[in-house]
């Protein structure tokens, strides 16, 4: 999925095309769906903040500048929203304890599922952003506002942590 051609579906979204628009979830929908899951932990909360990014873009589609980045505007939508969930679950008192939904792309025995279970927060990001979106190493570090080298060093501790999860799983 290149950066061109996600640019020219925007660019078609932003003229009305609903077929592009379909096209830029088809392209798209997995990884914002796993960039979000790395916050929240939960599929049915992920599904939602995943259809109000996409909400978000059809209405906020004038903000792209055609040409720059599309994948990093649509994760930064992503993880806006995703954090505007988390500020809203603090504010909430749970009544009631309510038992986790899990998504079946992210069931027992999947890498998703070893990472959730091995990995920090960050560290799962930092996979999701370099392997599902094929981000390098400085734009990782730029949307998530650290430094390359912390990037790149929790990037390896995470592939060797997930390996090791990996491997004790198949015991």
């Amino acid at each position: 999925m290149g950066v061109n051609i996600l640019d020219v579906l925007l660019r078609r979204v932003s003229e009305g095309n609903d077929d592009a628009f379909e096209e830029l979830y088809v392209q798209t929908g997995k990884g914002v769906y796993a960039f979000v899951y790395t916050y929240l932990h939960n599929a049915a909360d992920t599904e939602d903040v995943v259809q109000t990014v996409y909400l978000k873009v059809k209405l906020g589609i004038h903000t792209y500048k055609h040409g720059s980045n599309p994948k990093a505007w649509l994760l930064q939508i992503a993880k806006n929203q995703s954090l505007n969930e988390l500020k809203k679950r603090r504010r909430e008192v749970p009544t009631e304890e309510i038992e986790i939904v899990s998504d079946p792309q992210f069931g027992e025995g999947t890498v998703m599922d070893a990472m959730k279970r091995c990995l920090s927060e960050e560290e799962q990001r930092i996979v999701t952003l370099h392997v599902l979106w094929a981000y390098k190493h400085k734009e990782i570090a730029e949307i998530l506002h650290c430094p390359i080298g912390t990037v790149t060093s929790k990037y390896k501790r995470a592939l060797e942590k997930l390996k090791e999860k990996l491997k004790e799983d198949e015991l």
